[in-house]
């Protein structure tokens, strides 16, 4: 175990340096060429800001796991390269999808692409994986299914996955959001899959973490006048929701261990229930009103917290606190109850909160119209 904890830091040490040294560099570059995000009226952010820095996510998780794969041969110790080269149909798979999603996100943070284009080629990328082995084999008794047959693990998998890549992309509307619930995730993921034995996909989980790391801290404490700022785009929010949507099946299906004592299913869902619940029920709105559920509105939940009287930093950092604080506490449901009633509880808690939040913008909206009125009068 300790062989592979101190590579694992290895490699996360080795994102971290080479994003926090290409980022600033991708700066440079979006600022002498002035490649900016448009700001419109469903953007929060003011000012000219590059909306390139996921471009530094994909070369910088497989540069670092290659430089490790090399400096363990060279070193004598081939374990780490072989238990990529033994899933190297499913590793192939990801880092083919990734470079499909990586140029399509890419060319939509330049020029733009229809949502139709990006979700033909999500599907694709889902197709890759599934045919590389990554599909849903059980449910963990979910909805009372265990053992699921090809014809139905298959596409539900394909849906899951393009689901999970169209959260993750809808969920990035305020700094650090997107990339913060990602971090939690590929920490939690990392951790799990090494204590599993599974340290393949341990190795991109805490990969994945390392280049967000850097991300997060020029997206969050990046100044707008010192050309610090960036975005992640689609190219960043694309590409991480995949990898979060293989790593989640890939943890969900591994079998129960008693001696780790708690559900990988239960382990596997739980970071992701804020982007997944907030789509769900975005999606649910648009239909309700007759709109295509692809096209972009302001009904987001960073969006209600905004309109709830919050600052974009205090709406990140809750949203994340709640992210967390779902995990822990399903983590903790997972030694007593079945995963049908978790999943129940999580639902139960998301429709209180949500109704909660919405009398509270109700009475935030009252309480400034009422100032408002107060005002004109007093000026009258």
């Amino acid at each position: 175990m300790a062989y592979w904890i101190i590579n694992s830091l290895i490699v996360f040490a080795l994102c971290v340096l080479l994003a926090g040294v290409l980022i600033p560099q991708i700066l440079l570059i979006a600022y002498r060429r002035k490649l900016f995000d448009e700001v419109d009226e469903r953007k929060i952010h003011k000012g000219l800001i590059p909306r390139l820095g996921g471009i530094a996510f994909v070369p910088v998780i497989l540069l670092s796991i290659a430089l490790t794969i090399a400096a363990n041969i060279i070193s004598g110790s081939p374990q780490f390269g072989n238990v990529f080269f033994n899933n190297s149909l499913l590793m192939i798979a990801l880092f083919c999808s990734l470079q499909l999603l990586y140029l399509v996100g890419i060319a939509d943070d330049l020029i733009g692409i229809k949502y139709r284009a990006k979700f033909v080629v999500q599907i694709v990328c889902a197709v890759l994986l599934i045919g590389a082995g990554c599909w849903f084999t059980t449910l963990a008794g979910s909805l009372g299914i265990e053992n699921m047959p090809s014809w139905m693990g298959m596409p539900f998998t394909a849906i899951v996955i393009v689901f999970i890549i169209n959260a993750m992309n809808l969920i990035d509307g305020i700094d650090g959001l997107a990339s913060g619930l990602s971090s939690i995730a590929t920490g939690i993921y990392g951790i799990s899959f090494l204590l599993l034995g599974e340290y393949a996909y341990a190795i991109i989980s805490l990969a994945s973490l390392g280049v967000l790391c850097p991300f997060f801290y020029y997206n969050v404490f990046g100044d707008v006048k010192k050309h610090s700022k960036i975005f992640m785009g689609d190219t960043g929010s694309l590409t991480i929701g995949l990898i979060l949507s293989m790593l989640g099946i890939k943890l969900f299906t591994h079998p129960y261990d008693p001696v780790l004592n708690f559900q990988p299913a239960v382990l596997a869902f739980s970071p992701l229930i804020i982007p997944s619940f907030d789509v769900l029920r975005v999606y649910m709105v648009r239909i309700r009103q007759h709109r295509s559920p692809f096209l972009p509105d302001k009904n987001h939940i960073h969006h209600k917290f905004l309109a709830a009287g919050m600052n974009p930093r205090t709406a990140m950092v809750t949203i994340i606190t709640i992210s967390t604080l779902f995990t822990l506490i399903n983590l903790g449901l997972s030694r007593m109850l079945n995963i049908n009633i978790i999943v129940i509880l999580d639902v139960i808690i998301w429709l209180i909160f949500n109704s909660y939040l919405n009398a509270h913008i109700r009475r935030h909206k009252e309480a400034e119209a009422e100032a408002e009125a107060r005002s004109a009068k007093k000026n009258h």
